[in-house]
């Protein structure tokens, strides 16, 4: 297996390096990042938009730009920044806003996964029962739901609440400015700020994972070798979970990893609305800056973050499936 992972790993370095190149190309025709400093008035002279060109690398052909882009990522550097003057340092910036991110979005995707996996197995061994139809109902009911109406929705029905003194969630922010002093108060205020955008982050995704599970435990379900296990008098728990699930997870685990960009979108609308200082609120910002390497370094990060999953997807088969071996 080791020898495998090196080699996906070799494999993933020039699809990265032409992911790169393709979003650095798409970024790079998206407009002119000075269109501001063009059109602000009183106008700067011509020096110091050329030299703002300069600094930008702007005043280079396309080729050479993606160049030294991608030579500095390799040395950390993620390239000069539109933001804050210039004086944004890319690179520590979104190092800090990932570390916002990735907690919301990994406890999100554990949390749905587990509810799916439950729910899938629950639903397709009692297909067509009262519990099935409700588990079907509520799903389509999630799935109907936009990402940033759920979560305005789940914000204001909290803000109601607090109000009204029947709780006390955190709406605003991924954690509060003025908390006591000690871990355990640290902690339990991040933990208070995540319940509203992981419910709403989990929830969306539970409601598509859990159908999938479902039809693929169905299908499990109705295979010879499961008949074969229980002509053969193995008990109906043993069956369920240690044959017929670790089956139909195999193809459950493919569409959690292909899943990560559509999380990570969903993860731009639930911090822009509950205001989190992550990786959404980076992308959202450098976009409205017209800042092209903070959007490269998140596309970066993104793209990355895709190879990760489905290399950890592609190791678990061997897991969840003996028959896998990785020669």
């Amino acid at each position: 297996m080791l020898a495998y992972t090196v080699r996906r790993v070799l494999v993933s370095i020039p699809v990265l390096l032409v992911a790169t190149f393709v979003m650095f190309l798409i970024v790079a025709a998206g407009g002119d990042p000075l269109a501001d400093l063009r059109t602000k008035n009183p106008r700067p002279s011509e020096e110091v938009i050329a030299l703002a060109a300069h600094r930008l690398h702007l005043d280079q052909p396309v080729l050479t730009r993606y160049w030294h882009w991608v030579t500095g990522v390799i040395h950390g550097d993620f390239g000069p920044a539109v933001q804050g003057g210039g004086t944004l340092d890319i690179g520590t910036e979104i190092g800090h806003r990932a570390l916002v991110t990735v907690r919301l979005v990994l406890l999100a995707m554990l949390l749905a996964a587990i509810l799916a996996i439950v729910v899938g197995v629950i639903s397709a061994r009692k297909q067509y029962s009262a519990v099935d139809y409700g588990f079907t109902f509520t799903g389509f009911l999630f799935l109907a739901m936009p990402t940033f109406w759920f979560a305005i929705l789940l914000k204001e029905a909290a803000i109601w609440s607090n109000h009204r003194g029947w709780s006390k969630f955190q709406t605003i922010g991924d954690r509060s400015p003025n908390v006591a002093p000690g871990f355990l108060n640290h902690l339990s205020d991040t933990l208070n700020h995540m319940i509203l955008p992981t419910i709403v982050l989990a929830l969306i995704s539970y409601a598509a994972w859990s159908r999938f599970n479902r039809a693929s435990m169905l299908e499990v379900l109705s295979s010879d070798y499961i008949r074969l296990a229980r002509a053969k008098g193995i008990s109906p728990r043993r069956v369920l979970i240690r044959h017929a699930l670790r089956t139909a997870l195999i193809p459950f685990v493919t569409v959690t990893a292909l899943d990560i960009a559509a999380i990570l979108g969903g993860a731009i609308i639930t911090e822009t609305i509950f205001q989190w200082r992550g990786m959404g609120d980076f992308l959202v910002r450098s976009i409205f800056n017209h800042d092209p390497y903070a959007i490269l370094a998140w596309l970066l990060i993104s793209g990355t973050a895709v190879i990760v999953f489905n290399l950890i997807a592609d190791l678990l088969y061997g897991v969840l499936d003996p028959r896998i071996r990785y020669e």
